[in-house]
């Protein structure tokens, strides 16, 4: 039977993670067999960078591919079969907005949690719903997977206004990346075990590593070595640190030390803004914000390799050349891409995507992290609540497994931060003021509402025309 070749469009075309994108799907020819791929971006200019990088590079590694990039809806999204979803709702402008105007208030300027990722939100989820709409008017069955931020919030609206779409995917690499942290220290990797998580997008915690196998749960075994060699590891995670710019490094030193507060999970990282407030605010501050380290960083370094690229105009023979890493015929496993082996340069979020697909294409019911309804999974909370869970991924159905009751102390983290993001959708959506204030009232960062309604007045400013208005 002859393979079925599909066609793929990424929607954020302009972003920095698209050419690490494109490049895994050139890796990927035999296991993920492509007719066309097609960029699509508001922003022209941005898309045009990473565009052209994007011609050299499948002209030269992915024979017979239709490949273009636009700012046309119609010839990005008709019959396509996957639509990857990384935009992000007004730019890195607003990214700068959402991170700085909490720290002229005290508070933790951060791009997901917090108030900067409540008027993040905002945008997202206007911006969310609009484009879904645009893609299901030209590709009524193509399987559309979020990984725009903050996705717990575009979950929560998403399953409002489209309650019946089950090929709709809302997903985060985060919970991956701790499990790639952490797994090696017992000699494990993400392949051998079957998790058990739980949680919010950006608050969720993993209580089970279950071997594939055998049945067995890894994750005693996990809290005892981290336990028993915890001076040793704190030395490695802070000897990996490489300045004091280094936010992931940092990241990992803090989340082992909460892990040696809380020792009986593994959780996410993003948990430490919410745990750790001080020490999460004391990292940055009104002149700089993990903002300016993306621009100075990966922002010019990859528009950069982009730029030269183009004016080579071709990547072989020169040192921009990956003939070492794609081979057409290759035929990748989730073992292959988790190894790193081949895919060594590549963000973790592309992998895992990648993943999620050819549990699809292949209906091999392989475990992912989805945000799906909870409807009983955790009998103890909200079942409106769009929890982040572990699922069997197919090519009908996605599975979430029950995880029964949460703890007393994750429920109460949950219930605060499900309220304070239902609220903020019921405000979107009502264009109600009242619950505005409330949801940023409610967040665990904010807490006031004195400053709740400074914050608010100051994002309004900013926002404008991204924002509804509320009354």
């Amino acid at each position: 039977m002859k393979q079925k070749k599909y066609s793929v469009v990424i929607c954020g075309g302009g972003s920095t993670y698209t050419p690490d994108m494109m490049e895994l799907l050139c890796m990927l020819q035999k296991s993920f067999p492509l007719k066309k791929v097609v960029l699509y971006d508001v922003d022209e200019d941005r898309q045009k960078i990473v565009g052209d990088y994007g011609h050299i590079m499948f002209q030269e590694y992915y024979e017979g591919l239709e490949y273009y990039y636009t700012t046309d809806k119609e010839s990005a999204f008709k019959d396509m079969d996957f639509a990857f979803v990384q935009i992000r709702a007004g730019g890195m402008d607003q990214r700068n907005n959402d991170e700085k105007i909490p720290y002229r208030y005290n508070t933790i300027g951060q791009e997901t949690c917090g108030p900067g990722g409540l008027a993040y939100g905002i945008r997202s989820v206007i911006q969310m719903v609009e484009l879904i709409k645009d893609i299901r008017a030209y590709a009524k069955d193509a399987w559309i997977i979020n990984y725009s931020n903050p996705a717990a919030i575009v979950a929560e609206a998403t399953k409002r206004v489209f309650p019946n779409d089950k090929k709709i995917i809302n997903i985060c690499d985060m919970p991956t990346s701790v499990l790639d942290a952490y797994l090696p220290l017992i000699g494990l990797k993400r392949s051998d075990i079957q998790p058990v998580y739980f949680g919010l997008n950006h608050l969720g915690w993993f209580t089970r590593l279950i071997n594939r196998k055998s049945g067995y749960d890894h994750m005693p075994d996990l809290l005892k070595y981290i336990q028993d060699h915890y001076e040793e590891l704190h030395q490695q995670f802070q000897d990996k640190i490489t300045g004091e710019n280094d936010h992931w490094g940092i990241t990992f030193l803090n989340h082992l030390e909460m892990m040696r507060d809380f020792p009986y999970s593994l959780p996410n990282t993003y948990n430490l803004y919410y745990l750790y407030p001080n020490k999460s605010f004391s990292h940055y501050s009104l002149e700089r914000t993990r903002y300016d380290e993306v621009i100075e960083g990966r922002e010019t370094t990859v528009f950069n390799y982009c730029k030269k690229v183009t004016e080579l105009g071709k990547m072989k023979g020169t040192e921009y050349d990956l003939s070492y890493r794609i081979n057409p015929n290759n035929h990748a496993t989730t073992d292959d891409i988790e190894s790193k082996t081949v895919y060594a340069d590549n963000d973790v979020h592309a992998a895992y995507l990648v993943e999620l697909v050819l549990s699809i294409i292949n209906n091999a019911q392989d475990f992912g992290l989805v945000m799906v309804k909870n409807n009983g999974i955790c009998t103890n909370l909200d079942n409106e609540m769009m929890l982040e869970v572990s699922c069997l991924i197919g090519t009908n159905e996605i599975m979430p497994l029950q995880v029964g009751e949460v703890p007393t102390f994750e429920k109460g983290l949950l219930e605060n931060q499900y309220a304070c993001e239902k609220l903020l959708v019921d405000a979107v959506f009502e264009h109600d003021d009242l619950k505005l204030l409330q949801a940023f009232t409610e967040n665990r960062i904010v807490r006031d509402v004195e400053v709740a309604k400074q914050l608010i007045a100051e994002f309004k400013k900013v926002n404008k025309d991204y924002w509804p208005q509320f009354k």
